[in-house]
């Protein structure tokens, strides 16, 4: 099976940063000869504070997305927070993903199922892997076709991800494709006053570890200068580190 791979900037800041990831994805799916989907989310509904920045929101993100795939011919995946985004998401997307604090919201995977595109469901971080047969059965039972699961971490006591890769293998019996999220598991979630802090040291270890417990994917949130970014700044990946890490994982290195 070929690998799934989903990079891209936490939050759309600009056009000006999608354009200078999607040109750096393009660029190593041509020397890797992989298939790298592009991530950005138009809205992070999920910010620990109500005054950090969320994102241009859903009808100036998705045509800014829109416009990634145009000129760039990357497939996209974008995250959704209610219901009544799944419809206009789908029409831009080709994969809507359900955050992990929300893989048990019934409307919100059957909306997501519905739209007929691949659903990513990332696994709660107060869940098994075994616990997300549940959500999987909803969005099949509503028509999804493709759906994954990603792995990114269990809450371990306060302001700490602990990541039991037991969870892959266990996921991989009931989806064909689960994906490990390499930095959203190295997050300190609100443990740096106010924001999510975390340590992007270990995002390689996070997906090499992965591979071993057979992982199909990965995912990672990259930027070109990532202390700058506007979410996530801890935790997402140098972009110029991505093309050896994806070498490694694929066996093109």
């Amino acid at each position: 099976m070929e690998s799934t791979i989903i990079a891209g900037p936490c939050v759309i800041e600009s056009a000006e940063l999608l354009d200078t990831v999607a040109a750096k994805l393009v660029d190593i799916n041509k020397k890797l000869g992989t298939d790298i989907i592009f991530k950005a989310s138009f809205d992070k509904a999920n910010r620990t504070s109500i005054s950090s920045f969320r994102g241009p929101g859903i009808d100036k993100g998705l045509q800014m997305l829109n416009d990634v795939k145009e000129k760039y011919g990357l497939r996209l995946l974008t995250d959704i927070h209610e219901a009544w985004q799944a419809e206009p998401a789908g029409q831009v997307v080709d994969v809507i993903q359900i955050p992990a604090f929300l893989c048990r919201q019934t409307d919100l995977l059957i909306a997501a199922a519905k739209t007929g595109k691949t659903v990513n469901i990332k696994k709660a971080q107060f869940l098994s892997g075994q616990d997300m047969r549940y959500p999987v059965e909803k969005a099949r039972d509503a028509g999804a076709k493709d759906i994954w699961l990603t792995e990114r971490g269990n809450m371990m006591g306060y302001n700490n991800l602990v990541v039991d890769f037991r969870n892959i293998p266990d996921m991989l019996e009931i989806v064909p494709t689960v994906i490990m999220d390499c930095t959203h598991s190295v997050q300190r979630p609100g443990g740096a006053g106010g924001k999510t802090g975390g340590d992007r040291r270990y995002v390689p270890q996070m997906a090499l570890a992965a591979k071993a417990f057979g992982a199909t994917g990965w995912f990672f949130e990259v930027h070109p200068t990532p202390d700058l970014g506007l979410s996530d700044a801890a935790n997402m990946l140098e972009l110029d580190k991505l093309e050896q890490l994806v070498a490694k994982l694929t066996d093109n290195d």
